[in-house]
């Protein structure tokens, strides 16, 4: 599993046939009458850090039709007949019909010529005379409405709308405000406090990634792997959404976290941090969003929700050089190169986790992969851990439990070494997990009620703790399960 590296028919229904100028008439249907239509390798654990390229035990790869309708039914039409008569259809209606006559059928029959009658005596209005005073109405109705509508259409040509009789949307501001509870309202909050980050290494290496607002005194949270390429002999700026562009230095960072903190030199007056929530208290759908700049494209706002919480991650720096592990939120927010050091907010708007890295499909050539739905943020109670130290003494501490842990997968658990890195004893002498019993070749399979399925896995868990932190280990030695009170114990600094 590798970070993400900033920088980048079926066939057709038959055609109905045309309709014909006349109705056609079926050859059994009676006259007159239509006929009805038919039925349709080894690795250090957390006290000794030798990192070696590693992927997460849940995937090795981390970078970081609708139905076609029936066809109508086919209807072969008879041949022409010589006129409407000969076919039964009936020839149009005469200009008055019967009914309007009265109701006494003195009327003709419909389709055979009026004859004049001689009244016999004055009638009362009948349902002519109703009919008629009906259209009179409507006439008068339709007549008023034109007017008001002509009146209307030239009282907004009088205001200025160049001759059109559409009507404009309000453009006042109050119309234009988002309730600050929709993603619109969170996002035009979050922005100012987000940064797009570039770093330009002294050898000509380097990419863009995000950050944001830590704190008033211009502190800036991002990944470490965002700025390593900067981080010794190199130049790091931060612009902020209104295009205002400041240089920033490293305050600390941690590779085993992907931590990172810079500093703006010269931080602009009212800086606002972003709000940070609580991610041991996320659940699976909540919903989510992403701010950070895919592929350079800064200020892109992408939404999700909470796939998977605890998900195993291993991502290196593209370097190869180290390795970083997290006990990761999983969302399906669309998550790109770029984004990495951006802030993974909650509906809300508070910080719930840094997005660090993705799964991909890979990349060829100079390519980069993209986003399929799976991307992994530290979950922000830890970043904010890492922050703290790194502020305060620019370096960071590791919960450890004194072994070293082989980084196979499909292992059935974490499995402590025969020996550790260059030749040491896998478990430390008078560390935690020899005061508890642990010894080499036992299989480290849950870490308090986790299961643990892999050295990355055991690694993530432990470092979402702190040292003197007591957990309770479960492991199998020659086939027997067993459990161990483990109190973590620490290491400072990535060397």
């Amino acid at each position: 599993m590798s970070t993400e590296n900033e920088g980048n028919e079926g066939n057709a229904a038959e055609a109905a046939p045309s309709v014909p100028s006349a109705p056609p008439v079926p050859a059994d249907a009676p006259q007159g009458l239509p006929q009805s239509a038919p039925d349709a390798p080894p690795h250090p654990d957390a006290t000794t850090t030798q990192h070696q390229a590693a992927s997460p035990a849940q995937d090795p790869a981390t970078t970081p039709m609708a139905p076609v309708p029936p066809a109508a039914p086919q209807y072969a039409p008879p041949a022409a007949p010589q006129s409407a008569a000969d076919a039964g259809w009936p020839p149009p209606p005469p200009a008055v019909p019967s009914y309007a006559h009265g109701a006494q059928g003195g009327g003709p029959v419909w389709g055979a010529p009026a004859q004049p009658q001689a009244p016999d005596a004055p009638r009362k209005r009948g349902a002519g005379g109703l009919v008629a005073a009906v259209v009179v109405a409507a006439l008068v109705a339709g007549g008023v409405g034109g007017a008001l509508g002509f009146w209307a259409a030239d009282s907004n040509n009088d205001s200025g709308s160049s001759g059109s009789t559409t009507v404009a949307a309000s453009g006042t501001p109050q119309d234009l405000k988002r309730d600050p509870d929709t993603v619109a309202g969170v996002a035009a909050k979050a922005l100012p406090s987000v940064v797009t980050i570039d770093a330009q290494g002294g050898d000509g290496e380097g990419g863009t990634g995000t950050g944001f607002v830590y704190d008033k005194e211009g502190h800036i949270l991002t990944n470490n792997h965002v700025v390593a390429s900067a981080a010794d002999s190199g130049q790091l700026t931060a612009t902020f959404s209104n295009g205002k562009k400041y240089d920033a230095e490293v305050v600390g960072r941690a590779q085993g976290y992907d931590v990172a903190v810079l500093k703006l030199k010269n931080p602009p007056q009212g800086l606002t941090p972003l709000p940070l929530g609580n991610s041991d208290q996320v659940a699976v759908g909540d919903s989510t969003i992403a701010i950070g700049a895919p592929f350079g494209l800064s200020n892109t706002v992408t939404t999700g929700i909470i796939s998977a919480k605890n998900r195993p991650v291993a991502s290196g720096d593209g370097s190869g050089g180290s390795n970083s592990y997290m006990s990761a939120l999983q969302t399906d927010a669309s998550i790109n190169p770029g984004n990495s050091g951006g802030p993974l907010l909650s509906a809300g708007g508070a910080v719930i986790g840094i997005n660090s890295a993705i799964q991909s499909t890979g990349s060829t050539g100079q390519s980069q992969a993209g986003s399929i739905g799976l991307g992994f943020a530290i979950p922000i109670n830890q970043a904010k851990n890492v922050a703290q130290q790194l502020i305060k003494t620019g370096q960071p501490v590791y919960p450890v439990i004194g072994a070293t842990v082989t980084m196979d997968e499909k292992t059935g658990g974490a499995v402590i070494s025969d020996q550790g890195a260059g030749g040491t004893e896998a478990v430390t002498k008078d560390g935690p997990a020899a005061r508890a019993g642990l010894r080499a070749g036992d299989v480290i399979t849950k870490f308090n009620d986790t299961v643990v399925d892999s050295g990355p896995t055991l690694i993530g868990e432990i470092w979402t703790h702190k040292p003197g932190d007591k957990v309770t280990l479960t492991y199998k030695r020659d086939g027997k399960t067993s459990t161990a009170e483990v109190t973590l114990g620490e290491r400072k600094g990535d060397s």
